[in-house]
């Protein structure tokens, strides 16, 4: 048995100092689809037991920019298949013998109205549970996510949360990404749930674990999670406007403008954004080769414009 078979990505990435700020980068339009864990795939959106058919009819909406996610409750039947879409704001109960007309029609833009669908109400949280792709997000992913699910279930709070496939930076474990927020998180752990779920429910992104807005760019991402931190140190609770990244003509840094405004009072902060480099493990897959250098986005300082 090789050395790296009692070692983790997810261990050695906070060993490395490897920053969970601006790795939130996720795609707007998502389709979720209910599907059995046991008979996933190291594949984030095909199943081992689809055919053909469907798996070519998944990769082709995932290659149009739809990306595609499993997703699994226990005790779902396993062939009737919940699907979302996003950010449409969409669920569908689908059989699997009318899965390859829903594609169909879905990868054709066709009207939808004919299928069984409803709005969502709650808020989805995706807790990464994909140990195929990566023996972090079995460790840690499923021991948070059976967290998340007794914890919304005992307070009766307004989440639906399913175990996902993969969902990027498995070094991060656990990985959670909240819709349709589109706020990510990473190295949530099972005590830091709670306080997770209260923070989201109040609207909240939770700063511990927090990776960042992932339709932002990373550099922006940092930006507002440090104007976020300014904001906490002055008991400050304030909506906020994130600016685009503005090149500064003398360096590889950016500057970034953050709005906010809370009940009483407003304001402006800049954040100075640059790279620095972290040697690290990407994937337990990369254990036995070694870590390798990668460019991380930080924010070098933060003011009041």
């Amino acid at each position: 048995m090789s050395a790296s078979a009692h070692r983790f990505c997810a261990v050695d990435s906070i060993e490395a100092g490897d920053p969970l700020a601006g790795t939130a980068t996720h795609a707007e339009s998502n389709l979720l689809i209910s599907w059995p864990r046991p008979k996933w795939s190291r594949s984030l959106r095909i199943a081992r037991d689809m055919d053909d058919d469907l798996a070519s009819r998944v990769n082709r909406l995932a290659a149009s920019g739809r990306r595609v996610n499993l997703i699994h409750q226990r005790g779902r039947p396993a062939l009737r298949h919940r699907l979302y879409l996003l950010p449409e704001g969409r669920s569908f109960d689908v059989e699997r013998r009318d899965l390859p007309a829903f594609l169909e029609a879905l990868e054709a833009g066709d009207d939808l109205s004919g299928w069984a669908g409803a709005a969502m109400t709650d808020s989805l949280v995706l807790c990464c549970t994909h140990g195929r792709k990566d023996k972090c997000c079995a460790k840690f992913g499923y021991a948070t996510y059976q967290e998340l699910a007794r914890t919304v279930a005992d307070r009766d709070l307004p989440f639906e949360v399913w175990e996902s496939s993969h969902l990027g930076g498995c070094r991060l474990a656990a990985s959670i990404m909240v819709f349709p927020s589109m706020r990510k998180y990473g190295r949530v752990a099972p005590e830091q749930v709670l306080p997770f779920l209260q923070h989201e429910a109040d609207g909240l992104p939770y700063l511990p674990c927090y990776r960042g807005q992932s339709l932002l760019t990373p550099a922006q991402q940092c930006a507002e999670i440090s104007a976020l931190e300014w904001l906490s140190d002055r008991n400050i609770r304030a909506a906020l406007s994130v600016g685009p990244e503005a090149s500064r003509d003398d360096s590889k840094e950016v500057v970034v403008q953050v709005d906010w405004a809370s009940n009483d009072d407003s304001g402006a902060l800049t954040a100075r954004c640059g790279t620095m480099e972290v040697v690290r493990i990407d994937t337990c897959a990369d254990l036995d080769d070694g870590p390798t250098a990668s460019l991380c986005w930080v924010v070098k300082n933060i003011r009041p414009l």
